[in-house]
């Protein structure tokens, strides 16, 4: 059986969650099939190392314009050539024009839900408007036109079932992401120490994985970080990655709380194989998100030892299972009463660090990459019955 796989922007230097997906995926399928021949697509870049090809996986270099140029015609029109007999497109959107069987993993359905696509469009970056509106635009001719549809979670499955009116429908599945195996508590005192001077992390810190996507819960987050610091009066910091120093300015100015930017340390982009020290330096892990389709950082951040505060909203309890501190995310004091329980407390502290680490191992990149290949196998019966 010939495979195409999409994977435009693994060779970007800044990966993303469903980047790391794809290629925890790839790199899954690499070791447990040797027998289906693989075409994995993907857009030029400088990260081009971080996938080999092995002898049943070729790695495929398409240009191809934007985005959707991209993905509408030099995607199809690759898959071709190479004769492919199922094209595995991996990013909640997939060209809309092939003959190719097609599986389609929708992670989320956020930008068509209209409560939430209006804060998307409300403060997000022109990028992510773009993106939204292709989605909202594409997807449903895509859920249409694939031979299976693939999400994270089962709150994501009947989310999807209800939105499209296909509740019953065997195409829809739900596969579990996984958890990668470095993501465990780090002792090392030299790499913790490294880590720390490279990013120049302070002593005493929360972490929170913000961005400027609203379904992040970032002014939620800073409001109830403002609040815990007036109430404990200790000196901790938090800790964001990757975010715009002037676009965090504008929301302290929101909170009323401008000069609370001394306690807040930017790292900047950190590479994947850092972030287990990371973890392991933090007190706690903040993922009070608004919506996640499922939420890889919050078994990253128990795989490491670290107690986390999550939402009780979308997927996050039905992952975080017992393994987390739930709190409800429109409401910034919940957030900071969770940590004022968390640190006047340690027997439970221990606790929630013990129950992570048990949980992050129901989860695994091989499970998934084996579920997939079931899929393949199925569509490939269907279509040489």
């Amino acid at each position: 059986m010939k495979i195409g796989i999409e994977g435009q922007r693994l060779f970007r230097k800044k990966k993303h969650g469903m980047d790391m997906v794809a290629l925890e995926l790839i790199r899954n399928l690499q070791l447990i099939d040797t027998e289906n021949e693989y075409f994995i697509f993907v857009k030029p870049d400088e990260d081009n190392t971080v996938l080999k090809e092995t002898p049943n996986f070729k790695i495929i270099e398409l240009d191809g314009g934007s985005y959707p140029m991209w993905e509408q015609i030099a995607l199809p029109k690759a898959a071709k050539k190479y004769g492919c007999e199922i094209l595995h497109c991996t990013s909640n959107t997939a060209p809309i024009f092939t003959d190719i069987p097609l599986i389609t993993i929708l992670h989320d359905i956020i930008y068509m839900e209209s409560s939430y696509y209006k804060i998307l469009t409300g403060s997000a970056t022109p990028y992510q408007k773009f993106g939204n509106a292709y989605r909202k635009l594409i997807v449903p001719w895509v859920v249409k036109k694939s031979d299976k549809i693939v999400t994270v979670s089962h709150f994501e499955k009947n989310r999807i079932g209800e939105f499209f009116g296909m509740k019953d429908d065997i195409r829809l599945t739900a596969i579990y992401n996984g958890v990668s195996t470095h993501f465990k508590p780090i002792t090392d005192a030299s790499e913790l120490k490294r880590v720390k001077e490279k990013y120049h992390l302070p002593d005493q810190f929360f972490f929170f994985l913000g961005n400027t996507d609203p379904k992040k819960n970032t002014i939620g987050t800073l409001k109830a970080f403002s609040d815990f610091l007036k109430q404990s009066k200790t000196d901790y910091k938090l800790v964001m990655l990757d975010y715009d120093t002037h676009e965090l300015e504008k929301l302290l100015i929101e909170i009323g709380d401008k000069d609370f930017i001394k306690n807040i340390v930017l790292t900047g982009y950190v590479i994947n194989t850092d972030l287990p020290a990371i973890y392991s330096l933090c007190t706690i892990f903040l993922y009070p998100s608004l919506r996640e389709s499922f939420g890889i950082p919050m078994l990253e951040a128990m795989g490491c030892g670290v107690p986390v505060i999550t939402s009780n909203t979308s997927s996050m309890p039905e992952v975080a299972g017992d393994a987390a501190h739930i709190i409800n995310p429109y409401n910034p004091e919940e957030i900071t009463q969770a940590i004022i329980k968390i640190l006047g407390d340690k027997s439970y502290y221990d606790t929630l660090c013990k129950k992570g680490i048990e949980r992050n191992k129901l989860f695994s990149w091989k499970n998934m990459a084996e579920q997939v290949l079931v899929l393949y196998n199925e569509i490939n019966t269907q279509h040489h019955d």
